[in-house]
């Protein structure tokens, strides 16, 4: 990387989507023009569709569960798990460096076991509502980042390199063995974000959070207090929902912004950074962190 970047420049980190509706063609464009300009840049992508898809053709149905705090999130067993690692630090992770060195990118594939990238412990049971009772399912591959190898990606940055992350991370067994494991690639995102200092962008298939989600109109710009914030998390609804919650980990982990975004519009990351979308700064969390707030 060159080293005459602004010094107030953060890094960037960019969350790209796996939804179908989100094309990674203008993230793509927009992380080349920033690391051409000597913008350090580390790439997270998900990727909830294409690990369906696997799922399904190796003969399984994906199966969702609701949590006991009412967030529904994919159940994740040895065989899902096993299609997981596939769809994401195989065919994604793999298809993706390939655009962005297209792109000019010098890019570097990294899964969160990698270099231990992304770790913390196991979380091999967890509790469920079904049928409107709680219940525990056992097997499940998942787990809570607690830590991340931020001096691999400011080793690769440094050499002029574009990490691009994706989950499993490193799940670690109570019997100190290691086992690949489901992430959250939004939450994967915050806390390399937060342990980087880095401005993080996460891009979506929406231009922001809406303070009526069925009327884009009602975009909501900012959030640089904590009523502002509160105010954003009133309005985020379903897979938004996460993301601002994202969003508040990647703020009390160290970042000094975070914009929900359109990935679908020209130029998304540079738009992002200029204004679009909505904008959630460090000083909404700021008496959270002062007093110790927690991090991603």
């Amino acid at each position: 990387m060159s080293g005459d970047e602004p010094a107030d420049e953060p890094p960037v980190v960019v969350k790209i989507g796996g939804a179908k509706a989100v094309d990674p063609a203008g993230a793509v464009g927009d992380v080349a023009r920033l690391v051409a300009d000597g913008r350090e840049v580390v790439v997270v992508h998900g990727g909830s569709t294409v690990v369906d898809e696997t799922i399904e053709r190796l003969g399984m149905e994906p199966e969702y569960v609701e949590s006991a705090s009412g967030v529904t999130g994919r159940f994740t067993d040895a065989e899902a798990m096993e299609a997981f690692t596939m769809a994401m630090a195989g065919k994604l992770n793999t298809e993706l460096t390939a655009l962005f060195r297209e792109a000019g990118v010098d890019a570097v594939g990294l899964s969160g076991v990698d270099g231990g990238l992304l770790s913390g412990p196991r979380k091999s049971a967890v509790r469920v509502v079904e049928d409107g009772k709680k219940k525990i399912r056992r097997g499940e591959h998942s787990g809570r980042i607690e830590s991340v190898n931020a001096d691999l990606l400011s080793g690769l940055l440094d050499d002029g390199y574009t990490p691009v992350v994706s989950p499993p991370m490193e799940g670690k067994e109570s019997d100190g063995g290691v086992t690949p494991v489901n992430a959250d690639a939004d939450r994967a995102a915050a806390a390399v974000a937060g342990a980087l200092g880095a401005d993080l962008v996460l891009l979506t298939d929406v231009a922001g959070v809406y303070a009526d989600p069925d009327d884009p109109d009602t975009r909501i710009e900012s959030a640089a207090t904590p009523d502002g914030l509160a105010a954003v998390e009133d309005a985020a609804e379903g897979f938004m929902g996460k993301k601002v919650m994202a969003a508040k980990e990647a703020l009390s982990g160290g970042s000094g912004r975070v914009v929900v975004a359109d990935a679908n519009v020209g130029d998304p990351i540079v738009a992002a950074l200029g204004g679009e979308g909505t904008t959630m700064m460090r000083s909404a969390v700021a008496e959270q962190a002062e007093t110790g707030g927690e991090t991603a």
